[in-house]
């Protein structure tokens, strides 16, 4: 069930990026609101996930998919670069996330 709720927390980390664009465009009480559901959301279940799994683990594949979920959203819906090379390191960083899950 950690696993799980790691992953979850990493979608919360992508959809709290996503709020922090918004609330950059929109400045009102929803964006704010919405940014601190979404990083609230990840960090209770980051913390969840933390309970059966090594900190490092957690923590490192946490960041994984919040950095690469985010660069994914920024290509897709923001209108950032799809350039070759972005995707091969976005590819490198959900590589070391699924490794760091094989060996914990």
């Amino acid at each position: 069930m950690a696993w799980v709720f790691l992953v979850v927390a990493g979608l919360f980390e992508m959809f709290g990026v996503a709020m922090i664009n918004r609330l950059n465009k929109h400045r009102n009480l929803l964006s704010f609101a919405l940014l601190f559901l979404g990083f609230g959301a990840s960090f209770l279940f980051l913390s969840l996930a933390m309970k059966s799994l090594p900190m490092g683990t957690a923590y490192a594949v946490w960041t994984g998919i919040g950095a690469s979920g985010g660069a994914i959203l920024g290509m897709l819906l923001y209108g950032e670069a799809k350039d070759w090379r972005r995707i091969i390191c976005i590819i490198m960083i959900l590589g070391a996330a699924v490794g760091l899950k094989l060996i914990a």
